[in-house]
């Protein structure tokens, strides 16, 4: 599956992922906002107050310092950290409250993108969550994959599912999908003549990786008589390359080794 968004693509795609994420922010019932999602430690309220923190601080917003419990078990790494800090200096802000932080944060960012849009992928821009050392590139694919998938957090822990037709579930999946060669290659590196194809047909994605004679994973057009043939509902793609759920939590198909096919979705987990 071919695609190469520009970077002005890209930021209409974080764009409008960020509109559809107020809108369904601003419609959860309070009775809803403290129903656990499938990140550990965050309800449906943190996941907004998340990306509150996020759109803040790309629009220019001064960072907060806040101390939280870095024993907690869902605090993994010094990122983690860093996000906790932006959820807990809103436990007291309403769902309606981060919703107009978040589109005042993304309407100032827009309007600074369209005053000065980025031309240069490779360079670095004036912000980044935490100074991570990202480029044009990497920030603007990024941001509407974080934005997307805390709108399909939200959505599963209060039954409402939807958004899949969006361009941020397009790109997301996308995005997803072209990690195969690493995983393939990387973390589970088969022997040479190894093809693996995947199959999202909701979203109508297939992605086809051979392992070649120098142990190198590559897209391949090879796509008829594959070692395995995996197929999977856009849901469970999205849970298991975004790290909300394990394999037994889905329910693919495997057509060919099962047990490659297996192995390929189980260390398919590509977000931090």
């Amino acid at each position: 599956m071919t695609y190469a968004p520009s970077l002005a693509d890209l930021i209409e795609t974080w764009r409008s992922a960020v509109a559809e994420f107020v809108a369904l922010v601003r419609d959860v019932p309070e009775d809803q906002w403290a129903l656990p999602t499938d990140l550990d430690g965050w309800s449906v309220k943190d996941n907004a107050a998340h990306t509150a923190h996020l759109e803040g601080v790309l629009a220019g917003t001064p960072e907060e310092t806040i101390q939280v419990d870095e024993t907690a078990p869902h605090l993994k790494n010094f990122f983690n950290v860093y996000t906790e800090q932006g959820v807990v200096a809103r436990r007291d802000r309403s769902m309606g409250e981060l919703a107009d932080e978040i589109e005042h944060a993304a309407a100032t960012r827009y309007a600074e993108l369209q005053a000065d849009p980025p031309t240069d992928g490779d360079a670095a821009p004036p912000r980044t969550p935490g100074g991570v050392p990202w480029d044009n590139k990497t920030l603007l694919s990024n941001r509407p994959v974080d934005v997307w998938m805390h709108e399909q957090d939200i959505r599963r822990a209060i039954g409402r599912p939807g958004g899949y037709d969006s361009p941020g579930a397009r790109h997301t999946i996308t995005k997803f999908g072209g990690a195969l060669p690493m995983v393939l290659g990387k973390r589970v590196a088969p022997p040479a003549g190894t093809v693996v194809r995947l199959d999202v047909p909701e979203a109508d994605a297939s992605w086809t990786v051979a392992i070649g004679e120098d142990g190198r994973a590559a897209a391949t057009e090879q796509a008829s008589s594959p070692t395995v043939l995996i197929e999977l509902s856009a849901e469970d793609f999205v849970v298991l390359a975004g790290g909300r759920r394990g394999l037994e939590a889905t329910t693919p198909t495997f057509t060919g080794d099962e047990v490659l096919g297996r192995t390929v979705l189980s260390h398919f987990g590509i977000t931090p």
